[in-house]
């Protein structure tokens, strides 16, 4: 789980944003590697499943002003053990790896926190 800079206390997974002709798993290729260096390549699981969720006054700037709804794609990604994380420190302040029953309980948001659970839970 990574603790973002801003807002204060918001811990999420990998996350981000699908830019102009990238596919949903590009996007999750990309920002996997942006936010942890990571290289997951055709490791990266399409876990096949989408929310749509209103999109959360913190993060409104990002997005056009007509834009109200956000569509959030799943993927997942298995570790052998934990690998050295490379943050960016402008966007994520620290990192950890933990159990997914605390990984669960610590994501802000509820996409974020039904994603692990679904992964686990089935």
């Amino acid at each position: 789980m990574m603790r973002r800079t801003r807002p204060a206390d918001f811990w999420q997974s990998v996350t981000g944003s699908q830019r102009w002709g990238e596919s949903p798993r590009q996007a999750a290729l990309r920002e996997l590697r942006e936010e942890t260096g990571i290289q997951a390549g055709s490791a990266l699981l399409d876990l096949r499943h989408s929310e749509q969720f209103p999109i959360v006054s913190a993060w409104r700037h990002r997005y056009a002003p007509a834009a109200y709804y956000n569509r959030e794609h799943w993927f997942a990604l298995w570790l052998p053990g934990r690998r050295l994380i490379r943050r960016n420190p402008e966007e994520h302040a620290e990192h950890r790896w933990l159990p997914w029953q605390r990984a669960a309980q610590l994501a802000a948001s509820w996409t974020n926190r039904d994603a692990i659970l679904s992964l686990f839970q089935g």
